[in-house]
């Protein structure tokens, strides 16, 4: 019997693709499958990405597992972090005035730095190992991730066109060619950037189904079907959470989770909400109005949710899939909730002549409702609700249904109750929220753009979230949508000018 492991550690994304419907085994931090050395009993290991260096959630006995199979010869796929963890070394000091420097296994010889990229991705492909024989043509598949940049010695597999780098377009052509893939000198340790290339091309799948000789296909995926089951029991990794089973909604129900600007903690409410709504046994998509898909993907650690191609709501030129086609998908899903992630203000982009170019306009198109955020940190709670006021009111101007205004981040509960009335008179938003300002908010991992560590950043959110907000409450703001329009650059200036 053909055995396939996926490794199962704090820290992974293990559901973030299918991998092919290949894996048939889990491998926990232990490096165990049923109780014996995985090196015995499997015939290729995948490493999916997250953030296993950041979190230094791999320990000894999976790496020394990991190692003997790569000494065996048998095939091991790493991908993004799992890349990253087969490499020589890894820095993550990407705002760090002197790097910060995490040793990898030294299996595939190259080195990891700084760069961030969010692309569906083409790329062009060398044969250096069995993974891509036969692969004549160009691969398929997505990049997201902060520490991209591949340099070394070793064989190249892969190099990936990019049309972003580091939150700027790379050329007039929108083109750049970056290394994205390597293996060992044997060929048959592989790592890659690229996320659901299993998924994307099949030549590569059946290159491995060749190489580890699969004599039963129904068996493989038999035995996929009860490992991605076996996902889908937990939130999370290893929390002990169980998801119980629900009757599923007709139709996927929609709420955005929209700001006044950055830094207002979006990604940390969408991540918390995503987790607290799975835990409840509802299926739930993520969705980030614009390219970085970066920050859904604590909440798809969480729900072990996948990457979906559509999860990069397009705005002007970026991102991957228009909000008509998007919603168009969803609404013949089996998803239950759709949260979707603004990106900065709501209205940053608003008066640019392409459109749709704000999360606005994206809630707009369907009379998507929001809860509007606010950080409190910066300019003060009584500031912060005068301003989130202003951005209410303009919502409500625009056709945008605000269920509730959260205010995040607050520091004193007293002068909260103060601000409330004067939101709700000023306003007709009567759910007025608050979160509380996390004590440990300064904890190394736990700033997305900085260093995150997936463990630390989620089990945060949901606590936090669970601890102050009525999730069924949450829930109930969700509704259904149907897409209307696009409105043009004069109806929207008609209304905001």
């Amino acid at each position: 019997m053909t055995r396939i492991g996926l490794a199962y550690v704090s820290g992974a994304v293990p559901g973030f693709e299918d991998f092919g419907n290949l894996p048939t085994d889990i491998v926990k931090e232990n490096g165990l499958v049923d109780g014996n050395k995985a090196s015995k009993e499997l015939d290729a290991l995948i490493i999916p990405g997250g953030t296993l260096i950041e979190s230094n959630d791999i320990n000894m006995d999976l790496n020394t597992e990991i190692k003997k199979m790569a000494q065996d010869g048998k095939p091991i796929i790493g991908i993004c972090a799992g890349f990253q963890l087969l490499s020589n070394q890894i820095d993550i000091g990407r705002k760090s005035p002197v790097p910060i420097v995490k040793e990898g296994l030294g299996l595939i010889d190259v080195n990891f730095s700084p760069l961030i990229t969010s692309d569906r991705v083409k790329a062009k492909v060398f044969n250096n190992s069995f993974l891509v024989k036969n692969q004549t043509e160009d691969v398929n598949g997505f990049h997201t991730h902060t520490y991209g940049k591949v340099e070394g010695d070793a064989k190249p597999l892969f190099y990936s066109q990019v049309q972003r780098m580091n939150y700027g377009d790379t050329n007039e052509k929108g083109e750049y060619n970056i290394f994205s893939g390597a293996c060992s000198d044997d060929g048959n340790v592989t790592g890659t950037m690229i996320h659901g290339i299993l998924d994307e091309n099949p030549i590569l799948v059946e290159n491995i189904k060749e190489q580890i000789d699969i004599q039963n296909l129904d068996d493989i995926y038999n035995r996929n079907r009860q490992v991605k089951k076996f996902l889908q029991q937990e939130v999370g990794i290893n929390s002990g959470i169980k998801i119980p089973k629900i009757t599923p909604n007709k139709k996927p129900k929609y709420l955005m989770i929209g700001s006044n600007g950055s830094d207002s903690g979006k990604t940390f409410i969408l991540t918390g909400l995503a987790g607290a709504i799975r835990k409840r046994g509802y299926k739930v998509a993520l969705l980030k109005v614009g390219p970085d898909v970066r920050d859904i993907i604590p909440g798809l650690y969480l729900t072990k949710g996948k990457m979906e191609d559509f999860a990069s709501v397009k705005i002007g030129h970026l991102g991957w899939k228009d909000i008509e086609s998007t919603i168009n998908i969803l609404n013949n899903s089996d998803y239950d909730i759709v949260l979707i992630e603004g990106v900065m203000s709501v209205f940053t982009g608003l008066l640019n002549e392409k459109v749709p170019f704000s999360a606005a306009e994206i809630a707009m198109s369907a009379k998507i409702p929001m809860i509007l955020a606010t950080g409190v940190n910066k300019g003060g709670i009584e500031s912060a609700a005068v301003d989130i006021v202003a951005h209410a009111n303009m919502l409500n101007k625009l056709g945008v249904p605000v269920e509730a205004i959260l205010l995040n981040k607050v520091y004193n509960d007293n002068i909260f109750e103060t601000v409330v009335p004067y939101i709700r008179e000023n306003t007709n938003v009567q759910n007025i929220l608050k979160l509380p300002k996390l004590k440990s908010a300064d904890m190394r991992g736990f700033i997305p753009e900085v260093e995150i560590r997936y463990e630390l950043f989620t089990s945060h959110a949901l606590n936090l979230i669970e601890e102050n907000l009525d999730i069924e409450k949450i829930i109930a703001m969700a509704r259904e949508v149907e897409f209307e329009k696009i409105y043009s650059f004069d109806e929207i200036k008609k209304v905001v000018i």
